[in-house]
């Protein structure tokens, strides 16, 4: 069954997409059209009052471009756990390292992907 998204909550998701940091840019060029192994992935999902950086809903996998903002944040250790009991594996990644090395991102999620698929 499909939730009904609030349309504020699609609204601030559609300019957040046309505000993307330069990290999230870079990671998205990396998944976007199935580019990453076959895994499609979208991009600033609008979720149970969240909204997602990336997710990749066949392999349950979320994945969160974070800067400093996010460093030991209350509010995301409730969400990765409001989505763990969800079936959903929350990968956060720091903005430098997308730019600096986003093959070592790209395979990380992929092994992610891995672990989660074996659960």
């Amino acid at each position: 069954m499909r939730q009904s998204i609030p349309p504020l909550h699609r609204a601030f998701a559609k300019a957040m997409r046309a505000d993307a940091t330069n990290a999230e840019n870079i990671l998205w060029q990396a998944l976007r059209n199935k580019q990453l192994e076959g895994l499609k992935f979208k991009r600033q999902v609008p979720l149970d009052g969240y909204i997602l950086d990336f997710v990749c809903f066949d392999a349950r996998l979320i994945v969160e471009v974070d800067g400093g903002q996010h460093s030991e944040s209350k509010r995301d250790v409730a969400r990765d756990m409001h989505f763990e009991i969800r079936g959903f594996k929350t990968l956060r990644v720091w903005n430098d390292e997308v730019v600096k090395n986003i093959d070592g991102v790209c395979l990380t999620i992929l092994n992610e992907v891995k672990v989660v698929g074996q659960k």
